[in-house]
């Protein structure tokens, strides 16, 4: 069987597919459009785009989260910012993380700022915690907040036994 017999389109048709220099007209445009995305994503820098750390760079301020069974910590990562101009609430098993980092001067002569700031907001989903016991501390920089897990939540976490054979 030849290969020209498995394309779908090309069971009543008389399509000549060559190699290399005569190809048929589409396949010369797919690969010519794939060469051009090629070219033109090869000539961005990726790290400006904050992809050299997996997308992570891209959300701020980074948040870590912590879980045992009793409680969830979550630390936030906010320099440069005090505890005044942080907000931080829940409602409804969604902890709200927000504030505005103002701009320190109005240097227009300035070359390069690759300072953050302006307004932001996270929002993590913690489940069912016990909203009235929430703590946070802000110090260096670094905010944590301690969400004790309800009795619930933690009654209803089931170990699942992992088998070794399938």
């Amino acid at each position: 069987m030849a290969m020209r017999d498995l394309i779908p389109w090309n069971k009543n048709r008389d399509i000549d597919v060559r190699r290399d220099n005569d190809i048929h007209p589409f396949l010369a445009l797919h690969r010519e459009m794939n060469r051009m995305f090629d070219d033109v994503f090869r000539s961005f820098d990726v790290a400006s785009f904050g992809l050299g750390r997996g997308f992570a760079s891209m959300q701020w301020p980074s948040v870590g989260v912590d879980e045992t069974d009793k409680e969830i910590r979550v630390t936030a990562e906010l320099p440069g910012l005090d505890e005044k101009d942080v907000d931080v609430q829940i409602t409804d098993g969604v902890l709200s993380i927000s504030g505005e980092k103002k701009l320190e001067s109005e240097d227009r002569d300035r070359r390069l700022n690759e300072r953050y700031y302006g307004r932001f907001e996270r929002r993590l989903a913690v489940g069912d915690v016990e909203q009235d016991k929430a703590t946070a501390s802000f110090k260096n920089g670094v905010l944590s907040i301690t969400l004790p897990k309800s009795e619930r939540a933690r009654q209803n976490v089931r170990r699942i036994a992992i088998n070794g054979k399938s």
